[in-house]
């Protein structure tokens, strides 16, 4: 292996690390980071820092998922309806963003980023007891609600998923809490399944047009994992805590969509 393969692998791990740990920290965000950092750590491209980073959401969705649903935090008939429906909305979302310049596409990317800082800085709800969550989403029943609010958000949460190459969790969650009125500890557990299947059809899209890199996605989510086990060992030691990092890691977020947004308008109004 050449010297500058082991340099992009050791970037690609600690890029990894850094948004493993961070989900593991405060519990969401790190994902938005991803393709900032494929894109100005690892050195990728716009498509392929969002193919590639699709593919390493997509392995972080399923691997929490797994956790929530063996303490019976998933809803599983919503939870498949929603992801079947949405990878339809992913595929073609995926196919549109393709077609969008590289540098435009990554200017949208920082403007979502800004409407996730902002999200994450809202109050969140009070937390469920982990030891009541399987019985609450265990009662919780969606009979008598029509289907369709649930097939509409979630084909419009999956096309916006695909498009901007993220796993959306903070669109599912909103989309699964209005089409359904489920508790908030079944939406959050449920819409990991969603995010998977999203990131990975995402990925499989942009594979086709040769815009994931597989060695650096393997080793961003080989990172991640790590990190992720470091960011919940820390996570518990810090509890009381958790809003003030929650406020720190959106300042971080807002800093670098503000630095996508000057290099990317740059580069466009230059070439306009």
């Amino acid at each position: 292996m050449s010297a500058a393969a082991i340099h992009e692998a050791l970037l690609a791990l600690g890029c990894g690390g850094i948004v493993g740990f961070t989900l593991g920290l405060i519990g969401g965000g790190g994902s938005i980071m991803a393709t900032p950092l494929l894109l100005y750590v690892v050195g990728l491209s716009p498509h392929a820092a969002i193919g590639t980073g699709a593919l390493a959401v997509s392995a972080n969705a399923f691997a929490n998922f797994g956790g929530h649903a063996r303490i019976g935090n998933v809803r599983w008939r919503c939870a498949a309806i929603f992801s079947v429906v949405g990878v339809a909305g992913a595929a073609i979302g995926s196919m549109l963003g393709k077609q969008v310049d590289g540098n435009r596409l990554l200017f949208l990317v920082a403007l979502l980023m800004i409407v996730v800082g902002v999200m994450m800085l809202r109050r969140r709800p009070a937390a469920v007891n982990v030891a009541q969550a399987g019985r609450i989403c265990g009662d919780w029943s969606p009979e008598g609600r029509s289907p369709l609010p649930l097939i509409g958000a979630a084909l419009l949460v999956g096309m916006l998923s695909g498009f901007f190459g993220i796993g959306g969790g903070f669109l599912i969650v909103p989309g699964l809490l209005f089409a359904t009125g489920m508790p908030m500890i079944c939406a959050i557990g449920s819409s990991l399944l969603a995010v998977g299947a999203f990131g990975l059809t995402t990925a499989v899209s942009y594979s086709f047009s040769g815009f994931v890199l597989w060695t650096v996605a393997l080793e961003f989510i080989a990172g991640g994992i790590i990190g992720g086990l470091l960011g919940m060992v820390l996570a518990t030691r810090l509890a009381p805590r958790r809003a003030a990092l929650n406020r720190i890691f959106a300042t971080l977020v807002f800093l670098v969509a503000g630095y996508m947004l000057y290099r990317n308008a740059l580069v466009i109004f230059h070439h306009a």
